[in-house]
């Protein structure tokens, strides 16, 4: 993968991320905690559609790699409603 195409991969996550975050209603961080968010997000996305039996769609091939857009930010929004939980019950704020 060349550094172009890293920076694409790059800049898909973070725009998955900060969707995901904003579905779930809660921002945990800036631009690289959402570019983070948005890959694990994928994660999530593809793990959970997988265990449903549901298909991908909407996948965008960067160099041959897959992203999976819609799994990312449906997995970004679960993820950050989960750390917005977690974070709600350890420290008593939102």
């Amino acid at each position: 993968m060349t550094l172009f195409g890293f920076f694409i991969l790059l800049l898909i996550a973070a725009i998955c991320g900060g969707i995901g975050q904003s579905i779930a209603g809660y921002n945990v961080g800036g631009c690289l905690v959402s570019i983070v968010i948005g890959f694990i997000g994928a994660y999530i996305g593809l793990w959970v559609a997988g265990k449903l039996g549901l298909p991908d769609f909407f996948t965008v091939n960067v160099e041959g790699k897959p992203f999976p857009i819609i799994w990312a930010i449906i997995g970004s929004a679960i993820f950050t409603f989960f750390v917005a939980l977690l974070r709600r019950a350890f420290t008593g704020r939102d």
